[in-house]
């Protein structure tokens, strides 16, 4: 009776302990994230002048496909080269008159400029 009791207290506590560890008890009903201020959009004018690697996120057109995962991309201020791979559109469908906005990087080489896109949202 005794060990009884003693393995039915462990075994509630480990219980408590993974619940809290993992995130996943009864009282956790959405989760969390950061709240506070981030990236602020940009033309592509302004990202053209900006260092390698530099997040960006602006909203433009997608005017031509140049071939495999590279577009021309536009908005007011002007045009540039951006690279989607397959897997970064996420479902999303677009088309030339589709005003999107893309989330990626500056990827400066010593003789161009284009933005590495991570996700786009219609």
């Amino acid at each position: 009776m005794k060990k009884s009791l003693i393995l039915a207290s462990l075994l509630f506590a480990s219980t408590t302990v993974f619940a809290d560890f993992t995130g996943n008890t009864s009282e956790s009903k959405s989760q969390g994230g950061f709240s506070g201020p981030s990236i602020s959009k940009t033309t592509i004018e302004q990202a053209k002048t900006l260092k390698d690697d530099k997040p960006v996120v602006i909203k433009g057109k997608i005017i031509k496909h140049l071939g495999k995962d590279k577009y021309l991309f536009s908005d007011s201020s002007g045009e540039i080269t951006i690279e989607i791979d397959h897997d970064d559109w996420r479902g999303v469908n677009v088309g030339p008159e589709d005003t999107i906005t893309i989330y990626g990087e500056i990827d400066k080489d010593w003789n161009s400029i284009e933005i590495d896109v991570d996700s786009v949202k219609k």
